[in-house]
């Protein structure tokens, strides 16, 4: 009896290798905020503290939320996917009424919780919201051969999709829109749908991010900026321009001293949205080559470790939510790298565990969460 107590205690541990890079990057992300924010913290609110103090409160919040993630079983939370995503969806849409959502620079993304210093984006909730219910939606069992041959029905995830395109797109949020849209193809192609359907959705998609793109004038900018940051470098091309001295200056082991924290220059006013979109620049002039080469390395395992335990689920409702969390949190890992680098264009989108900020950290270790609920079984 012992001896199946103690196996069934051990077939219940999470993968502790996930955990140890959710918690490296986690910790790393913190410290980074913490020497990065000081000089803007203390000419906000008077006090070098402030910001790094909220992003720890943040985490804290966030962890509390990945426990119980962690902690619910997976049948109650496939039951009840559908609903919170519709939930969601709805607080999506309620950021565009005025007195309810906040704009910032001509976005709307926000909910006002009229507290201090506080709001709340619906939008990166949506990410885990949206991977719950798309993995319960295509892990539903085919009643006959002639349903599973037919795969899964493209026109109702064609209208979801249109939806999110919707409210996205009226938020001016392209990037996210862009990663959830990425997300949703992952799952759907991973499902035993026919060819054709890839055909159609890459059509769409395709056209539909371009005429975008090209309706909004700064999105455009940002792809010739992306082209040539030289072509306006004290306008369009002056954060990527100043992201690339951030990162430059780093050499082989960063500025100053080897593998120091905040000896950065750039996080001086030089460099905008540098506790936000652009803290991997600092991460590469603190710490130079090697420490940026060490955070992708975690980056990288992590995608490696979760699509293993996505692999050895399988085509059920554990082995989607296993694939959309990890190519959400690469997926958008990549595209703040790229965006930075000059490698893609820069989409205002935050570095998963590191960018200061409150809701995406919080859906980040949500997703943490569910990840590791999915590998201790």
């Amino acid at each position: 009896m012992q001896n199946k107590a103690k196996a069934i205690k051990q077939k219940s541990r999470p993968d502790y290798l996930i955990l140890g890079v959710f918690g490296t990057l986690l910790i790393f992300g913190l410290f980074t905020v913490g020497t990065t924010s000081f000089t803007l913290s203390l000419g906000q609110y008077n006090n070098t503290w402030s910001i790094f103090l909220h992003q720890v409160l943040m985490v804290g919040i966030g962890v509390g939320l990945g426990i119980v993630a962690y902690k619910m079983p997976l049948k109650i939370l496939k039951k009840i996917a559908p609903a919170l995503f519709f939930l969601n969806l709805i607080l999506v849409f309620l950021v565009l009424i005025p007195g309810i959502g906040i704009e910032t620079k001509g976005a709307h993304r926000w909910l006002n919780l009229h507290l201090p210093g506080l709001s709340f984006q619906p939008s990166e909730f949506l990410k885990i919201s949206f991977i719950l219910y798309l993995s319960a939606w295509l892990s539903w069992e085919k009643k006959s051969k002639k349903e599973l041959k037919q795969g899964i029905p493209l026109i109702p995830f064609l209208v979801v999709m249109g939806i999110l395109f919707t409210g996205l797109i009226l938020q001016r949020d392209l990037t996210t829109l862009a990663i959830i849209c990425a997300v949703g193809s992952l799952l759907y192609f991973a499902s035993k749908a026919p060819f054709w359907h890839y055909i159609v959705i890459a059509f769409l998609g395709g056209v539909g991010f371009l005429a975008f793109a090209k309706l909004e004038p700064y999105r455009w900018n940002r792809v010739i900026s992306m082209l040539n940051p030289h072509l306006d470098p004290l306008g369009k091309g002056y954060q990527l321009k100043q992201a690339t001295i951030a990162i430059g200056s780093g050499k082989i082991f960063g500025v100053g001293n080897e593998f120091s924290f905040g000896l950065s220059r750039q996080k001086f006013g030089f460099l905008p949205e540098s506790i936000t979109d652009s803290i991997f620049a600092i991460v590469g002039e603190e710490l130079g080559f090697l420490g940026v080469i060490f955070l992708i390395s975690l980056f990288l395992f992590l995608c490696y470790r979760g699509l293993k335990l996505a692999k050895n689920k399988g085509q059920n409702f554990e082995g989607f939510l296993a694939l959309g969390i990890t190519c959400w949190i690469t997926l958008q890992s990549l595209a703040n790298i790229g965006g930075i680098t000059g490698i893609l264009p820069l989409g205002g989108i935050p570095l998963p565990f590191f960018s200061y900020g409150g809701s995406h950290i919080m859906a980040e270790l949500i997703g943490v969460g569910l990840l590791l609920n999915v590998s201790k079984k």
